[in-house]
């Protein structure tokens, strides 16, 4: 069985990450991540995309055994590469649903489920950057995503003690969206997903795309997008299938009727 499984089908994508017992980034899990978001970059008939993993843990983190040996340089050219293609699936211009249970830490756990939009974890999730236990550090950029979450105080905080962060702690302090009992996860994730697949995947796309630009550089940043952003999605085949009849109900005092998008 391969390390990913990636299906795609009526609009709805799904990754499984299955490289057991601990689901941590070998090679080939490399490999077919890698694939399967290039040919998520490549389409233009995604609603949503779930991603989740099999066995008791959502993963482990990078597959440090590989890491022995690597020059300096080699190493570097790693992980340039392993930003930019996690930044691509950060990117990627529809939700991302991330359904975590047990431990969730490193590079191929922790780091890769904070580029989701949302995520829904099961009550026996724990979440941990360990980097610092080996005297690395987040090397696919997660404290700074956690600081971004949650704010400097806490990012610092677990990075420094490796310490693993409780499903109901993650939820309190804002870093996930939902937890539900492990035998829930399943059904959770895919109410997700129903609830997203249908709606306006071009208005998520459009503020995915200012929250990125305010991270990057703040308000101004995501303010200097809108209007070139605002006159395509104005013209888009979705918003003009819909602004007629939400006109009309605005005219006539009536409730705004519930629209089918179609993502274009």
């Amino acid at each position: 069985m391969s390390a990913v499984t990636y299906t795609h089908e009526n609009g709805i994508a799904r990754i499984v990450l299955n490289n057991p017992p601990q689901n941590r980034l070998s090679n080939e899990t490399v490999a077919g991540l890698g694939a399967a978001i290039q040919d998520l970059a490549s389409r233009a008939d995604t609603r949503v995309l779930l991603m989740n993993a099999e066995g008791p843990d959502f993963s482990h983190g990078g597959d440090i055994t590989t890491w022995i040996g690597q020059s300096e340089e080699a190493f570097s050219e790693s992980i340039t590469r392993g930003v930019m293609v996690t930044n691509i699936f950060q990117d990627l211009p529809f939700p991302i649903v991330v359904a975590v249970q047990g431990y969730c830490g490193g590079g191929g756990g922790f780091e890769i489920a904070l580029r989701g939009d949302i995520i829904v974890a099961a009550d026996n999730a724990t979440f941990c950057h360990s980097e610092a236990s080996i005297s690395a550090f987040t090397f696919l950029g997660g404290v700074q995503r956690v600081a971004e979450r949650v704010g400097r105080t806490r990012a610092i905080q677990w990075a420094m003690t490796a310490e693993h962060v409780d499903a109901q702690t993650a939820l309190a302090s804002g870093l996930i969206n939902e937890v539900v009992p492990r035998a829930n996860l399943d059904g959770a994730a895919e109410a997700w997903v129903d609830r997203l697949k249908d709606s306006a995947t071009l208005s998520h796309a459009a503020h995915k795309k200012l929250l990125r630009a305010w991270s990057d550089g703040g308000i101004a940043a995501a303010d200097a997008l809108m209007s070139e952003m605002a006159g395509k999605i104005l013209h888009s085949e979705d918003s003009q299938d819909c602004l007629p009849a939400a006109a009309d109900a605005v005219k006539a005092g009536a409730p705004r009727p519930k629209f089918t998008f179609k993502g274009k």
